[in-house]
């Protein structure tokens, strides 16, 4: 999505603060919020409708809130929308629905054995469609110029660029029609740009930026 949402980032917001490699949450919230992201799958809601709502966010709400706590707030708000929940419960904290005996709760996992269930459960992602790739890997490409209004995985920086197709990633779900309930596969290609073609104060760099792209967001160069 176009705007401070954007998915390369924007500029003018100061450094990049990096965590160290063990501090994993900064307060024991945080990691509850992940857990109840992992173990909370709510059926019909896809990872690109959840970035798409993420992205509704107003920028200024955005823009202050703990990374986590706008997973909080996404989370909540699909989970109210499939019908798991209602607006009063997640101010009160706690179901208010007395008829429903939910039994015992499972036992408390590990990170480790959190990542071991995901694991076990994972499973690839693309798929075989009758339409042909339209680009090999060498050609030179253009990505589109054109903003989006909703969900895409092109950002904005890379838009109105020339690069090379790096590799062939197969057949994808495409997130932007994923976001609005549809699914359709797309070809995605890995393309590289050379840096200088990003941004000009980089001209005489070697650095190369590599971005997973669909096919409708590239043309031929």
């Amino acid at each position: 999505m176009d705007g401070i949402h954007d998915l390369g980032g924007k500029q003018g917001y100061g450094p990049i603060d990096r965590d160290g490699e063990d501090e994993i949450f900064h307060e024991d919230w945080e990691g509850r919020e992940w857990g109840i992201a992992q173990c909370a799958r709510t059926p019909g809601i896809t990872i690109d409708w959840w970035r798409h709502c993420r992205e509704l966010i107003m920028p200024v709400d955005y823009l202050v809130r703990p990374y986590f706590d706008s997973w909080a707030q996404t989370d909540f708000s699909t989970y109210i929308e499939a019908g798991w929940m209602t607006l009063e419960e997640v101010a009160a904290g706690k179901s208010l629905n007395t008829d429903i005996d939910y039994g015992e709760p499972p036992p408390a996992m590990t990170f480790e054995q959190v990542l071991d269930e995901d694991r076990a459960h994972a499973f690839r992602f693309d798929t075989a469609i009758d339409a042909p790739p339209a680009f090999e890997v060498g050609r030179r490409v253009h990505t589109v110029k054109h903003g989006h209004k909703g969900h895409t995985r092109l950002p904005q920086y890379a838009r109105g660029h020339v690069g090379t197709v790096h590799a062939y990633n197969g057949a994808h779900v495409f997130p932007d029609l994923s976001a609005k309930g549809t699914e359709v596969h797309q070809h995605c290609y890995n393309v590289m740009f050379e840096a200088a073609e990003l941004w000009p104060e980089a001209a005489g760099s070697k650095d190369k930026v590599y971005l997973d792209l669909w096919e409708s967001y590239l043309e031929e160069a």
